[in-house]
């Protein structure tokens, strides 16, 4: 389901050190961040499903918004209690408990609290293709993703790779990142279009 993918909250530039380090950080230093992403979907034998492109911006804690453009265009914003995903093509909008809609997910662990290991089991992969990579696999069982690795290089996250249950593989890569930009209060507000079909769970 596409609107998981709001879960890739960016890590944005922080010093060289262990990636768990980093992660760390990141929960320790940032507020807010904005990026330009390039997402591709793989199926277990590699193959490519899908790609898609769009930019996302977030302020921590539980605020975001993922804006998809290209092939298909969607809109997920997290205003801090509610989850809004708007299906630009379907003109249909859904809305659900953030809380709920999160759960253990990646986007708990970079844009809730600070108590990471509480919910993951972290783990130093060390470097590979020129980043430093971390894995973060969920204590708990009924969770989307079985395994998210994070890959940091000078700037700070620069890769983000998940393996759901059925062995696909999103590989999401970062450009354009700022760290700690103002954000205005509107761009975390959402208010389904006129006509649009709306869809609470």
């Amino acid at each position: 389901m596409r609107y998981l993918l709001i879960v890739l909250m960016w890590l944005p530039g922080l010093a060289a050190a262990s990636s768990v380090e980093s992660l760390k950080g990141f929960l320790n230093q940032t507020t807010s961040g904005k990026a330009r992403f390039a997402q591709m979907v793989l199926d277990k034998n590699m193959k490519m499903l899908q790609q898609a492109t769009g930019t996302m911006q977030f302020s921590r804690p539980g605020k975001f918004r993922w804006e998809y453009t290209k092939p298909y265009e969607q809109t997920i914003v997290g205003d801090g209690s509610r989850l809004w995903i708007y299906d630009k093509d379907l003109n249909q909008v859904t809305v659900r408990k953030l809380d709920s809609a999160l759960g253990s997910s990646p986007a708990a662990l970079l844009a809730g609290s600070n108590e990471i290991e509480k919910n993951y089991t972290l783990t130093n992969l060390g470097s590979q293709e020129g980043l430093d990579w971390l894995e973060a696999k969920p204590k708990a069982q009924d969770t989307a993703f079985e395994m998210i690795r994070l890959g940091f290089g000078k700037t700070g996250l620069e890769a983000m790779e998940l393996r759901d249950q059925f062995g696909q593989i999103t590989v999401i890569k970062f450009a354009d990142v700022e760290r700690n930009p103002k954000l205005a209060p509107e761009v975390f507000k959402f208010a389904p279009p006129k006509g649009a079909d709306l869809i609470s769970e």
